[in-house]
Order: structure tokens, then sequence, then C-alpha cells
């Protein structure tokens, strides 16, 4: 029996042999603590500023702006709170978009809840946030504005470079978060013009639970967690060295890759959208303009099919993402296409293809073959 496909890579990506090869001594013979004075502890500190070197590297950044934390989550939270606190003598106004991940919505939920006020940004057909909605939106008070980088569900690429010129003349701290973006697209922290940069390791093929973020120097932030002095006072607890050494190394990866891996992340996209236009017995609408857009990404809506029953369907062969979910026995549209104002029925049929580096040809083919076929019984049927 064929193995899935795998087309789910916005959610996580398999780790890389290369960053297991790298990692496994860490678990093995390196496992001293990289705070002790001996040779065994020496070792994996020197491997952690490797890696905080090579991170750095991938984002244009300093490594001594590179902290690590456990995920995307936590270095979403590490940069919104931490602003928030060290900033609130100047004021208590947040910028954000209508169509941010959930770890940075509920951070905002949470500031709101303590007087903060958030202002959600809307955004275009695209998911688009239109750059001038962000300096009307600015005032005495605002002391952050954080704007994705690139959207998870539909891959939309936001203003961001724009975004932070608006930032800096309003002397205003930027923070993006750039989980789904850094290794897929370019991603300098100096052309973005942004202060903070979130970067989720299992989303280019480092594990899951290890991530960063980087702090422009000369930025103040508030710790999450209080303990000893680990990663230059930023984020205390003994170093996952293991998890920092591959997230080290699939930034490298990254790095030296990445105009080979663009170029094949948007090949196979194409080759899954128009095979799916020929074969497919429903109409297409894609939710996204793909001239504006990761890659990999591509979200489509089929006419008259229900995408949970779809991605149901086809669940034992191909691994896809839906736009709704299914609470109750009433279909629930996601926040990102709500605001998107994407129309019901239409949204209910979406669904989220991903590819990926290690996505093949003979993969997609099939793939094509596998969802038209199940189009067409969703249709007879």
């Amino acid at each position: 029996m064929q193995r899935p496909i795998y087309l789910d890579y916005n959610a996580t990506t398999p780790i890389d042999p290369e960053v297991v090869t790298e990692m496994l001594p860490y678990f093995q013979t390196h496992f001293g603590n990289p705070s002790s004075s001996y040779g065994l502890g020496k070792h994996n500190k020197k491997a952690i500023e490797r890696a905080r070197l090579q991170v750095a590297g991938l984002v244009g950044a300093l490594p001594e702006e590179i902290v690590f934390t456990s995920c995307g989550t936590e270095s979403n939270n590490l940069a919104i709170r931490g602003i928030a606190v060290a900033y609130q003598e100047k004021g208590k106004h947040i910028i954000t978009s209508s169509i941010e991940h959930p770890s940075v919505t509920e951070v905002c939920r949470y500031l709101a809840s303590l007087g903060w006020e958030i202002t959600y940004l809307p955004v275009d057909k695209y998911g688009t946030v239109n750059h001038e909605d962000v300096k009307k939106a600015i005032r005495r008070d605002t002391v952050l504005i954080s704007i994705m980088h690139a959207n998870n569900e539909v891959g939309t690429i936001q203003p961001i470079a724009e975004i932070g010129v608006i930032a800096k003349e309003n002397n205003i701290i930027f923070h993006t978060d750039a989980a789904q973006s850094v290794g897929k697209i370019e991603t300098d922290v100096t052309e973005l013009g942004v202060d903070l940069l979130t970067i989720a390791g299992h989303k280019l093929y480092a594990p899951k639970g290890i991530g960063a973020l980087y702090i422009r120097k000369g930025v103040n932030i508030e710790n999450l967690m209080f303990g000893a002095g680990h990663e230059m006072g930023r984020r205390p607890g003994t170093e996952n060295v293991p998890y920092i050494v591959g997230l080290g190394k699939a930034c490298e990866l990254a790095r030296k890759n990445d105009i080979i891996v663009h170029e094949r992340l948007f090949q196979m996209r194409q080759r899954l959208f128009e095979g799916l236009k020929q074969k497919s017995a429903s109409s297409i609408s894609v939710n996204a303009n793909l001239e504006n857009c990761l890659h990999n990404t591509l979200s489509i809506s089929f006419a008259n099919i229900e995408a949970r029953t779809l991605a149901s369907l086809i669940g034992g062969q191909v691994c896809i993402s839906t736009g709704s979910a299914c609470h109750s026995g009433s279909v629930e549209i996601s926040q990102v296409l709500k605001a998107m104002k994407v129309e019901h029925k239409q949204a209910a049929g979406t669904v989220r293809i991903s590819t990926g580096k290690f996505t093949t040809p003979e993969e997609i083919d099939r793939a094509i073959r596998i969802i038209s076929a199940a189009i067409q019984k969703l249709i007879t049927h």
C-alpha cells in the first residue's frame, strides 16, 4: 500500500534528513549542559552559538539578536506581551490584522482584558492588508504594530516593507510573524524594516518544539518567564541543544538552497493547479492572488463540494487541510475566510493544499487523479 501523499506542508514539514543527522550526536554523546564549565558543556555552548549564527544568517540579523524559544507561539507571545509591558508607559494601543494566527489574536484578546485597545485592520478579497490603513490607524498611544508576513491559510504575502517604513516614521515597534514565510521567500529583517520577527522550526524542516525570535538590537522587551540568565537574559531555562542545532541546520540549508527550493515549490503548485483545473468535474475558485502568494500554497474552493467531506474521502491517500470546521452539525468558516468576506458556500468548499521541497511531480499527478475522482464521486452522489 502506497503512503499517503503529503500536501499539508503549511501545517508542518517533515524533518530534513540532514537536520536529523546533525541533531543525533546531541541526543547521544553531546549531552552536556551548555551552562557547565567543563568540556561537554562548552562543546554544546559552541553548538548553540553556531546555530544562532545560522539562524541569523537566514534573516539578515546579528547573532546576538536571535533568541531561541520553544515554538512560534512562544515567540509571538514574547514579542507582543513583552513589548506591551515594556512600553506601556507610552500607551496601550496595538495595531494588528483580522487574519493573524491565534498565537497573535489570543494574546491581543488577553491584553484587551487588561485595558489595552486593539485595532484589527481589515483585508481585501485576497487577504491583503492595505498599508494606508495602517497609517490611518496609528495613534499617539500606539506602541506596537504586529502584521504577519504571509498568511498560513491562503498564502497571501503582506506589504511588510511598506508597513515597516510607516512604523519607523512614527517611532512604533513593528513585529511580524514570519513562521510561514521563513525558508519560502526572502525574509531579510533590514529590508522588511521589522524590529521583531517570529520563526517556527517545524515550518522549515526542523523539529516541532523549537522556534526563535529576532529582537532588533536596542529594543526593550519584558521577559515572559523568570529564572537564570539563559539566552542573553531574554528567555530562561536550560537550552534544548539538539533542537536548537536542528533549527540552525535547517536555516543553513534554507539559505544555501533558496533559489532551487523556491522554484520547485512554485512548479509543483502550478502543476497541481493546472491539473485540477483540467480534470476536476467542479469549477474552481482561488482564494488568493497567486502573483502575491507563497509559492507553495494553493487555497481553492470547489463548487458544490463540502471541503471536509472531500478531505475525509481522500484522507487515506492525500493529506490536505480545509478552510472550515464542523461543530454541532453546522459548518464554521475560518476567521481568515470570514475576514476576506468569502461567501459561506465557497468557504465551506475551500481546501488548502501546500507543497514542500520533498514533493515530487509523480505525487502531484497522483494527487490530481485522486482528488478529481473524489470530486466526481461526490457530484454524482
